[in-house]
Parts: C-alpha cells; structure tokens; sequence
C-alpha cells in the first residue's frame, strides 16, 4: 500500500483541508473578531454610559484611547502587516496612497461634504455646531474606516478573489455596509428612531462604495465621521454646545496622529510598486 493510499485513509471524507480553513480563519473570521471586541468597547466606553450627551473630558479621553486607537487602529495594524507578508493586501488596496493624492482626495471629500451639510443638516444646526460635532466624532469615524473597510472589507475582498474583481468589491461592499450600519444603533442604544434604521444602511452603502472607489482611508475617515453626525444629532437633538472643546480636540489629534503615523510606518515598511506591463510585439 502507497503512502498517498494511507494517507487518504487517515483524512476523513467530509474534513475541509487545512489551505481552505486558514484562509477562512485569518482573512474573515479574526477581523470579525477584532470588529466585535471594538463593537463591544464602543458600546461600553461610550453608549452604555451616554458619553456623547455628557461632558466627560475623562470618559472621553479613555474611549478614544481604548476603542479608537488600541482596538480600532493599532490591532488592525497588527494584522494587516501579516496580511501584507502573505500577499493578501496592499497599500492601495486598503488606502494608504501618496501626499499628494490624499491631500487631493480629502479636498474634494470636504468640498462634497459641505454641498452634503447645507442640503441634509437638521434643523438649528449651524456650522459651527457641525464642527463640533465633526470633531467629537472623527475618532470613531477613523476606527470605523479603519475596522470596517481596511481591516474587514479588504480581507473579505482578498478572501473571495478567486471569484473576479466584481464579486470581490460587491463582497465587500456587502459586509462593510452591514458592519458600518450597526456602528450608530451601538453608540446610541435606544435612542435613534426607527426611521434612522433606512438612514444607517445607505450611510454603510455610501460609504463602502466610497471606499472600494476612491480607496482612501482618509477621505474614507471624513465621510464616515460626517454619516455618524446626522443620525447622532438627529437621534438626540443635542448640538453639544456646552462640550469643552480642549478634550473634542485633544482627541481628534491623537487618532488623526495615530492614523498618520500608521500610515509613515507601512509606507517605510511595506511600499507597493506598480509594475507597467510590457506588451509584447
């Protein structure tokens, strides 16, 4: 009797291989993991406790710290670097692009988003309210680019690329929609309308094409900091006025500072290069 011949005795029929399972488990499985634990943090660290309708320097400061930085983005960073070793993703595909472009990308993202306020902003809302707002926001809207699309949705387009660009991007699309939609029912539990429900599944819409088109992560970070704005205000009619700002502003610039640095990193250690291709005569 051959070595193969024993072998496949020992492999049980209905066993899925080993090169099947690991892909599953590292590519789908652990983000969704990673997004739960963040899930769960947010939750914890700001819904439960209402921090957003509170001025709690502290609380926010810890939530920012906890949710928005360590899990929301040092964890994915840890696992989009295996991924970048493995050939799964890169640079391009997850957002991290040039200077140049991403100043270019996030102009016209802030020009688009102001023509989106003055149309869509609820009412008795000022700019400078929405600025507030914005500023409160953005370090989840950056964990949530950061989870959602360049953790998750990158990994799930890796997972099912054997299938075509098309169902690769529409996989995507589909999940971080779903993942996206859920981050605002999470922050205010019990607080946003049923008529909010619509709003977050096209904000996960307009969002994951956003992301799977432009592919900047911060661009990406503007957009889904300013879809989390209309629902929070709309769901608890606080303009947060009275909000200290010093604490607003200290943690904005340690996320966008966190995000930044990421990006140095995987620029210095993992650089893409596109290759031309050479037709041939």
């Amino acid at each position: 009797m051959s070595q193969s011949d024993t072998a496949s005795r020992k492999e049980p029929s209905g066993t899925p291989p080993a090169f099947v399972i690991q892909p599953v488990l590292r590519l789908l499985v652990i983000p969704l993991l990673v997004y739960s634990i963040w899930l769960m943090e947010i939750f914890l660290l700001e819904g439960n406790v209402r921090l957003f309708s509170r001025p709690d320097s502290a609380g926010l400061v810890i939530y920012t710290l906890v949710a928005c930085i360590l899990i929301g983005s040092v964890v994915p960073l840890f696992l989009i670097r295996r991924s970048f070793l493995s050939g799964a993703v890169n640079l391009f595909q997850i957002g991290f692009r040039s200077a140049q472009r991403t100043v270019l990308a996030c102009a016209l993202t802030l020009a688009i988003c102001s023509v989106a306020f003055v149309l869509f902003s609820p009412p008795g809302m000022d700019r400078q309210s929405f600025f507030r707002v914005f500023l409160l926001l953005l370090p989840s809207g950056i964990a949530s680019a950061m989870v959602c699309w360049v953790l998750v949705g990158t990994h799930v387009q890796a997972l099912v690329r054997g299938g075509g660009a098309l169902a690769s991007i529409c996989a995507g699309v589909v999940v971080t929609t779903i993942l996206f939609g859920i981050v605002p029912v999470v922050q205010t539990p019990g607080v946003l309308p049923q008529e909010m429900t619509l709003w977050n599944i096209g904000s996960g819409i307009i969002a994951a094409l956003f992301f799977f088109s432009v592919r900047d992560v911060y661009a990406t970070s503007i957009v889904a900091t300013v879809l989390m704005v209309f629902p929070m205000t709309a769901g608890t009619g606080i303009a947060y006025t009275g909000y200290a700002m010093a604490p607003v502003l200290f943690s904005a610039a340690i996320s966008l500072g966190t995000l930044v640095g990421i990006h140095w990193y995987l620029s210095r250690n993992f650089a893409t290069i596109a290759i031309p291709v050479i037709q041939q005569a």
